[in-house]
């Protein structure tokens, strides 16, 4: 991308509404590693690096060129412009993702309301493939349709909690998470007459729950 958009340090877009420090909080994104003995899998520490590896994946399969992604963030960044690995983490832990379409479209998601800039980051990548679940059942118009309403969340206040937007209580097991998830889809889908903006919020909790729940297992 051609802009004065820095991968480093972090370039916040203009208009959205950051989080403030106090109003941060821990995430509980990991990765996967499966137990030698057959047993449940664990949840490992997730880094920077993987983080990284997740949203460019995620772009990749939307069809966007490494090319024309800026990944920026308060994290030193390598040759390649990618945030390294192993830096000491920031005091900002605030991540945005510009992408160019092939179209000459330009996007950006911004997230800064977890403690850790591999969880905001984590964060974006389960936007980017609620984003496209969102394409393979509505199609292109609706994708567009859910882009427009995601930009104008972030500037209207504090983001909802997982729980609080599935309406089940934090406590609750995965089985409950995703039946209330299936019962807000079935009526928020856009392809049923709901609201695109709406439908990628729950998308996203659901990712969310999923990243807690199964952990916690």
């Amino acid at each position: 991308m051609a802009d004065a958009l820095s991968a480093y340090p972090l370039h916040w877009p203009e208009g959205w509404k950051r989080t403030t420090t106090g109003g941060r909080r821990p995430g509980h994104f990991g990765k996967r590693r499966q137990q030698r003995n057959g047993g449940y899998a664990m949840l490992e520490d997730l880094t920077v690096t993987e983080a990284v590896r997740r949203v460019l994946e995620e772009l990749q399969r939307m069809g966007i060129d490494r090319q024309d992604v800026v990944i920026s963030t308060n994290v030193r960044t390598r040759l390649d412009g990618l945030p390294r690995a192993g830096e000491r983490a920031p005091q900002d832990p605030g991540a945005a993702v510009y992408w160019q379409e092939p179209t000459g479209a330009r996007r950006c998601i911004a997230v800064d309301q977890y403690l850790r800039v591999e969880h905001n980051l984590a964060v974006i990548a389960a936007t980017l493939d609620a984003m496209r679940a969102i394409e393979r059942h509505g199609g292109a118009a609706i994708l567009e349709r859910a882009f427009t309403g995601f930009t104008a969340l972030p500037a209207t206040g504090a983001a909802r909690e997982w729980w609080e937007i599935l309406g089940v209580a934090r406590s609750c097991s995965l089985d409950q998470a995703r039946a209330a998830y299936r019962r807000l889809a079935a009526l928020r889908h856009p392809d049923r007459g709901g609201d695109a903006g709406e439908m990628a919020a729950i998308n996203v909790a659901w990712h969310a729950a999923q990243e807690a729940l199964r952990g916690a297992r």
